[in-house]
């Protein structure tokens, strides 16, 4: 039997955004259909934990032990979106978009903070969620995933058209349901992230969630039930959907 990859760390930061008429927005990106993981799916934006992360939380002196995921989720937002959260002060968009192209050009990202005297408010991010799957991928992470709040007057986000082509605003409500018109698609940890977040009105709701459940790594398990195959994942987790047949798990 081929042994599975080790997996990759990764952190993703689910951005939520106020709304006076409704559920708040959430901020998702759609992955190129050219990428070896999750090709053509709708995910929040997120990435690697890379080393200049790990770097970044020692010069900043930063007390979290998570301290490089919460950096590489913040990072990866600004590089796929352009919208730069939980920054201290709030930046401004010229600040953004030049942080940006720096680190597109592989610029460390405390040297742009740095340079544009800015902080970063680690305490903002919640914890939500850790996922492990063990599918067999070309790619496998361990993803931490935090909540947010976005910037107030954050800018339109716009996806960076390499790892992302579409960056967009939704509530969880109607991307669950473009989903399920095969609309789009999503995988396995992204769906069942969307359909816990669709039962919160507000971003306070989604953090006492959060609260109530610590944080523990879901790594899903495939059992059979009355002969068919169903990705199934712990009943005390805080996800209102617990299993899902196999052949639309692997295929949503």
């Amino acid at each position: 039997m081929t042994e599975l990859p080790e997996p990759i760390p990764a952190a993703t930061l689910i951005l939520m955004r106020p709304c006076a008429d409704g559920p708040p927005d959430l901020l998702m990106t759609e992955r190129a259909r050219t990428m070896a993981f999750a090709a053509g799916a709708l995910v929040f934006p997120g990435g690697r934990i890379d080393l200049d992360d790990q770097r970044t939380a020692k010069r900043i002196g930063a007390d979290h032990g998570d301290a490089a995921a919460r950096i590489a989720a913040i990072r990866e937002t600004i590089e796929e979106t352009g919208i730069a959260a939980s920054l201290a002060p709030a930046a401004d968009k010229a600040s953004v978009a030049s942080m940006r192209e720096g680190l597109t050009q592989r610029v460390a990202f405390a040297d742009l903070l740095e340079r544009h005297a800015l902080g970063l408010d680690l305490d903002a991010l919640t914890p939500f969620a850790r996922w492990c799957p063990n599918f067999r991928e070309t790619r496998r992470f361990d993803t931490f995933f935090y909540l947010a709040e976005a910037p107030t007057n954050a800018p339109p986000p716009v996806a960076d058209e390499t790892e992302a082509i579409r960056a967009f605003w939704a509530p969880a409500s109607a991307i669950l349901e473009d989903i399920g018109a095969d609309r789009a698609f999503a995988i396995f940890p992204t769906r069942r992230n969307l359909e816990r977040l669709a039962r919160f009105a507000s971003i306070d709701e989604a953090r006492a969630d959060a609260a109530a459940h610590p944080v523990e790594k879901i790594t899903p398990w495939v059992e059979e039930r009355d002969g068919e195959n169903w990705v199934c994942i712990g009943e005390n987790l805080g996800y209102p959907v617990t299993a899902e047949r196999l052949a639309t798990a692997r295929r949503n």
